[in-house]
């Protein structure tokens, strides 16, 4: 499946704006991810992009339309990561695809969020700063702060890290995911 294909989909099954952003952020990291661990950037960035398409629509069903229509596309591969991006719902973790969606997915929600409060959004943001509002319970309530370390350590890496990896991935597209400072 092609990104245009995925954005097709994403499009046909979420119009919010805010979601739309959370797909496309994850669909960057996703790609970054693939890129630093020589994996398939498409096919990652696919996943990241088509991990919460059915949420917006069909919420108490979540994920499993978008898994399903997947499958009925033959990505299983796809398929199967985004069946299993949240650890709660006990799907194994068969490949370092699967890993890194779960790795990606709340943690990206996190950092732009804690973006979102600041004069100059991602510009210039730090781990420290990110980590500080991670220890704030009510900031960003709904983020599963336990889901973001597990995420970190199915990729051998600590929160920390994982922060400081997304950051930058960010920061490249900060006009486009409109993360950028206000003018």
């Amino acid at each position: 499946m092609t990104r245009a294909e995925a954005r097709e989909i994403l499009k046909s099954m979420t119009k919010g704006a805010s979601l739309l952003r959370h797909a496309r952020t994850v669909e960057l990291v996703m790609e970054a991810m693939a890129k630093h661990f020589g994996e398939d950037e498409e096919k990652f960035a696919v996943t990241g992009l088509l991990h919460d398409a059915d949420y917006e629509a069909y919420p108490d069903q979540h994920p499993n339309v978008i898994v399903q229509k997947l499958r009925g596309m033959g990505e299983e591969e796809i398929a199967h990561a985004i069946a299993g991006h949240y650890t709660r719902w006990n799907v194994p973790r068969n490949t370092l695809m699967d890993k890194c969606i779960i790795a990606a997915d709340e943690i990206t929600g996190f950092i732009v969020a804690a973006s979102l409060i600041r004069p100059t959004r991602i510009e210039g943001m730090k781990v420290k700063s990110v980590m500080k509002k991670f220890k704030t319970a009510t900031f960003a309530a709904k983020v599963d702060r336990e889901e973001c370390r597990k995420g970190a350590e199915l990729i051998g890496w600590d929160l920390r890290q994982l922060v400081e990896f997304i950051i930058p991935v960010l920061q490249a597209n900060k006009e486009e995911l409109e993360l950028a400072a206000p003018q």
